[in-house]
């Protein structure tokens, strides 16, 4: 680079091309946005026993007569929180939670933000109740409502006897989580399987639980009927499925209705009759035995050295 007279090299204009980087550059902080989602099912597509529909019935009730309930009938002298409410949505897998959370955001005309425990989770100590902190002001500031999806992650019980700074840092989350459960005035929905492995602290703070269930005869009934779609040309007896078939839920009889679907499409059948339906179904349910605690499971193998003398497994029942 020529230098320009009168002009030391190390005072030379660089070109406008190359960036120079700042001597005490400021560290820019990133602003995490969460994602706004519209609720994707409605109440008219949940098919619940009464005693859980009955129970969301009462959570929408609350927001439309919170006046009738606050101000005319005097709650408010003992609930200072007339706008907020938490809701624990608890029960096996597969039994219509993340679905009743989206229908009653839907019947609130609220959007969403979903959350996992694993977007707020942080490996430095102290970032993840800051970022709950920022999800619950955005939360507000978007009238949106927080749903958390296996919430046992997040609202598990305390260390007692903290060995690390990850202890610390998590009761400190769990204690921030506390105070925004305190002071927020919007709605919180969390869904969990595993509701024994919540903190005593939060199911005193969660005004509401509601507890889903395995569905009946005749829950599994309307289930099978309303999985199957009416274009999709098949043999089935709905009500014989049901009764043959229980401990199942909702979500094992929408994967049986694909899984029957897809076998009859692969052998070119005209019709998705019957037996495709219980193959199905007879399938998932053997696949949870498997997995059932109870289950057998291999705990040793021993290994024989000796030839013509096959490897042996020792096999104990949990």
């Amino acid at each position: 680079m020529k230098v320009p007279i009168g002009q030391r090299r190390s005072e030379a204009v660089p070109p406008p091309n190359i960036n120079i980087p700042e001597k005490n550059p400021k560290k820019k902080e990133t602003q995490f946005r969460w994602a706004i989602e519209q609720p994707r099912y409605v109440l008219k597509d949940l098919i619940l026993p009464k005693i859980t529909e009955d129970q969301i019935a009462d959570v929408i009730a609350f927001f439309r007569n919170r006046e009738l309930l606050f101000y005319t009938w005097g709650l408010s002298a003992r609930y200072q929180n007339h706008d907020g409410l938490a809701v624990n949505l608890y029960g096996p897998p597969g039994t219509g939670k993340t679905m009743a959370a989206n229908a009653i955001a839907s019947e609130l005309n609220l959007p969403m933000i979903c959350v996992n425990y694993a977007e707020i989770e942080s490996k430095y100590v102290g970032e993840t109740s800051k970022n709950l902190t920022a999800l619950f002001q955005e939360a507000s500031e978007r009238n949106a409502v927080i749903f958390f999806d296996e919430a046992d992650a997040l609202l598990s019980k305390r260390v007692t006897n903290m060995t690390s700074a990850t202890d610390v840092s998590v009761n400190q989350t769990r204690s921030v989580l506390l105070t925004l459960l305190n002071d927020y005035h919007g709605v919180i929905l969390f869904a969990t399987n595993f509701i024994k492995n919540y903190d005593a602290a939060f199911l005193r703070r969660i005004a509401y639980h509601i507890e889903f269930y395995l569905p009946d005869r005749e829950v599994r009934e309307c289930l099978w009927r309303s999985y199957i779609p009416a274009r999709m040309p098949c043999r089935v007896d709905c009500k014989m499925l049901a009764e043959r078939y229980d401990g199942i839920s909702g979500s094992d009889i929408s994967n049986a209705v694909f899984t029957a679907a897809i076998g009859a499409a692969r052998e070119h059948a005209a019709v998705v009759e019957q037996f495709y339906f219980e193959k199905a179904i007879e399938r998932i349910i053997a696949v949870k035995n498997a997995n059932r605690e109870d289950s057998w499971q291999i705990t040793d193998r021993v290994l024989n050295h000796a030839p013509n003398i096959p490897n042996t497994e020792i096999q104990e029942e949990v």
